[in-house]
C-alpha cells in the first residue's frame, strides 16, 4: 500500500472503534441503508446540522434509501481526529 495513504496506528485503533467505517484513500467511509427515501433524507438533514455544528462537512450520496458518507479533513490533506468525533457521532445518532 502506498504509505501516503496508509492508515496511521493511532487512526486504525480509532476506526477499530467505529461500527462498520472503513479507510479508502484519506478518509473513512460508510453506507447507511433506511426503510425508505424520506428516512434516508431525514438522516441526511441530521448530519448536515452535526457537521455544520462541528464546521466539518462530509462528501454525501443518496441512492434511494441508501446514504454513503465519506469523512476527510481536506484542510489537512487526510484523516485527523475530526474524522472519527464526527463518525462516533454520526454512529450514536443511530442507535437514538
Amino acid at each position: 500500500m502506498n504509505q501516503h495513504f496508509s492508515l496511521k496506528k493511532i487512526h486504525q485503533k480509532e476506526l477499530e472503534q467505529l461500527d462498520g467505517w472503513h479507510h479508502i484513500k484519506k478518509a473513512i467511509a460508510k453506507t447507511f441503508s433506511f426503510s425508505t427515501f424520506n428516512d434516508a433524507i431525514k438522516f441526511v438533514n441530521t448530519v448536515a446540522l452535526l457537521a455544520e455544528k462541528h464546521n466539518h462537512h462530509p462528501e454525501i450520496t443518496i441512492d434511494y434509501n441508501k446514504v454513503s458518507l465519506s469523512l476527510t479533513t481536506k484542510d489537512s490533506g487526510g484523516l485527523t481526529e475530526k474524522d472519527f468525533a464526527l463518525a462516533k457521532e454520526i454512529d450514536i445518532l443511530l442507535k437514538n
